[in-house]
């Protein structure tokens, strides 16, 4: 028992297995506890006319009495009496909420709309981002002009810019994702420029001299060194962009997981909003699993001490990935060909199916 209290200590391999199932347990409890403490009693009327008296309705400035007699003639007319959960909802009804969710509510198409809003942020994000930082990281000349600049975008209110992006890209999806992409990049650029400061400088030197031209430097060197770290500022960066995804999708409700929430909060069905909060975590939890992955493929040094078996699988699944949104963007903006769409989801398929195979691979003990 002492170990569950040393400082900084580890669990043994039960306990690391026990005591995640306790806690969750626990979280469900004070959870239901809280909602049946701010749970309320609802009258129900049988066969009630629900118009109030002619007194009260021809009464244009109701006052506070008038209210009083009509909640009144509400309780005086009540035939039994509901819990009902107004602030926080049971577990159980928000377990039974997805039901209606799939059935009327097109849960998998909205989830499915947002994830690929949020994958297309992340891509072009990216995508800019990591040349703009390696210029403004590597280049003196282009630090001294523009890092201010760069550093003080991460000040900007971005939900208060809604109105331009609407003005530059209109109402549809374009101008979620660039919305998206601004969010994350304004944060990533500074974020690249610093990983280039923090590379230690010997591995530059050494490779000056062994003569390696400057565009060898940036590919064998500055790349590969922040890459081992950007992928776990990335990871991190994904909280961020479900939060402006929520916003983004509030602009033009149409469709995606944010609009729901909003709708749902509007109608009062809490048990639905949290469900979606539920959907949205653990779509984050295999968003960074998935990066987790990736890192583990595209840098195994920080995880192998040696060269493992499926490394060259995991590698080969990352690219399908990558060339699977590029196919989606393609069919759906640029070529609209329905093949590359199809491409897409097969590329997809395959790329997950390639990092599962290379993760068991990379499981297994090695043999000697």
């Amino acid at each position: 028992m002492n170990q569950w209290f040393t400082l900084r200590g580890k669990l043994d391999s039960k306990s690391s297995l026990l005591f995640p199932i306790i806690g969750f347990f626990i979280t469900i409890a004070i959870w239901w506890i809280l909602a049946e403490i701010f749970s309320t009693q609802r009258p129900v009327i049988a066969n009630y006319n629900s118009e109030l008296p002619s007194s009260i309705n021809s009464d244009i400035n109701v006052n506070r009495d008038s209210i009083l007699r009509a909640d009144s003639l509400v309780l005086a007319n009540a035939t039994s009496y509901e819990k009902v959960y107004p602030l926080l909802p049971r577990p159980d009804k928000v377990l039974l909420s997805f039901s209606e969710l799939f059935q009327k509510d097109k849960l998998v198409s909205n989830t499915l709309h947002s994830i690929w809003l949020n994958v297309q942020g992340y891509f072009w994000a990216i995508l800019l981002a990591i040349p703009i930082g390696l210029i403004i990281g590597l280049f003196p000349i282009f630090n001294s002009l523009f890092s201010k600049q760069i550093d003080s975008l991460r000040y900007l209110p971005l939900s208060a810019l809604t109105g331009l992006f609407i003005i530059w890209f209109g109402l549809g999806d374009p101008m979620k994702i660039a919305f998206l992409a601004v969010g994350i990049i304004v944060y990533l650029i500074p974020v690249v420029v610093q990983r280039i400061q923090e590379l230690e400088e010997v591995y530059p030197q050494t490779a000056y001299t062994m003569g390696a031209s400057k565009w060898q430097l940036i590919k064998n060197v500055f790349f590969p060194g922040i890459l081992t770290k950007l992928i776990d500022d990335i990871r991190v960066l994904t909280a961020i962009s479900w939060t402006y995804i929520i916003i983004a999708e509030l602009l033009n409700k149409e469709a995606g997981i944010g609009s729901l929430i909003y709708t749902k909060s509007r109608q009062g069905q809490i048990d639905k909003v949290f469900a979606l909060l539920i959907i949205i975590v653990i779509i984050g939890l295999l968003q960074d699993k998935l990066f987790g992955l990736v890192d583990r493929m595209l840098n195994p040094h920080k995880y192998y001490k040696t060269k493992e078996s499926g490394l060259a699988e995991g590698k080969i699944g990352v690219a399908a990935l990558i060339l699977s949104i590029i196919s989606g963007i393609l069919c759906s903006y640029f070529l609209k060909i329905s093949f590359l769409c199809t491409l897409g989801w097969l590329l997809f398929a395959a790329g997950i199916l390639a990092l599962l195979y290379a993760t068991f691979v990379l499981s297994k003990p090695a043999t000697k």
